[in-house]
């Protein structure tokens, strides 16, 4: 159970920071730029990581947990209650800010700026790079120590730096089904529900074969 609250507490604080970063950049005409949003998702990650990797490793999103498990690091059993976890931290941090904001319409959800195919083929490719370099740099199925707070957090936000206009660099399902539930803006939420995971996926596999000795 520790694990368990630690991820909601973590994903909590992701989805609140990520989201309320760009929520206040709307309310406040632009005071935290799009530079300031990607550097927020960047550190909060770091930040959780550094506070929580010890205790269940600061997955704070399915697809890395998924990925995980497929790379046989992580037990199967465990995935649907850390996803849980994460879904009920990633609400929670939603329903404050709609409780904080509630004029905002979209309350930070990724919508895709041009076709759902462009930032479907995005997303994959965000996450398939983020999800290498979690394997690379974590020790088991727990993102711990100074290289992977600095590592992944860095990662996302070099993504959402360059690719946040576009599909809105989520490569996280619950991070983008949280705010689309409350706000109501399903009509993409496929797209974000399914290309971070099989992006994840598909890095574990050449991780595999790129350490392979064979």
């Amino acid at each position: 159970m520790r694990k368990y609250i630690s991820e909601l507490i973590g994903t909590f604080a992701l989805v609140f920071c990520c989201t309320g970063a760009i929520i206040i950049n709307e309310v406040s005409g632009g005071t935290i730029t799009h530079l300031g949003i990607a550097t927020t998702a960047g550190l909060i990650v770091m930040a959780m990581i550094y506070a929580l990797g010890e205790i269940s490793g600061a997955h704070l999103n399915p697809a890395v947990t998924i990925a995980f498990a497929v790379n046989k690091r992580f037990p199967w059993k465990e995935v649907f209650p850390y996803s849980m976890f994460q879904l009920i931290g990633a609400l929670l941090a939603t329903l404050t800010l709609h409780y904080l904001f509630p004029e905002n319409l979209t309350l930070g959800s990724t919508i895709p700026a041009g076709t759902d195919l462009q930032s479907f083929i995005l997303e994959i490719i965000l996450t398939f790079f983020l999800m290498l370099v979690i394997l690379n740099v974590s020790t088991g199925a727990k993102e711990k120590g100074i290289t992977a707070g600095i590592a992944v957090g860095g990662v996302v936000g070099l993504e959402a730096l360059f690719a946040g206009p576009i599909s809105g660099a989520s490569m996280n399902p619950i991070r983008s089904l949280a705010p689309a539930i409350i706000s109501g803006n399903l009509d993409s939420i496929w797209v974000y529900l399914s290309a971070p995971i099989i992006g994840a996926v598909l890095s574990v596999y050449v991780f595999k074969y790129l350490n392979s000795k064979k």
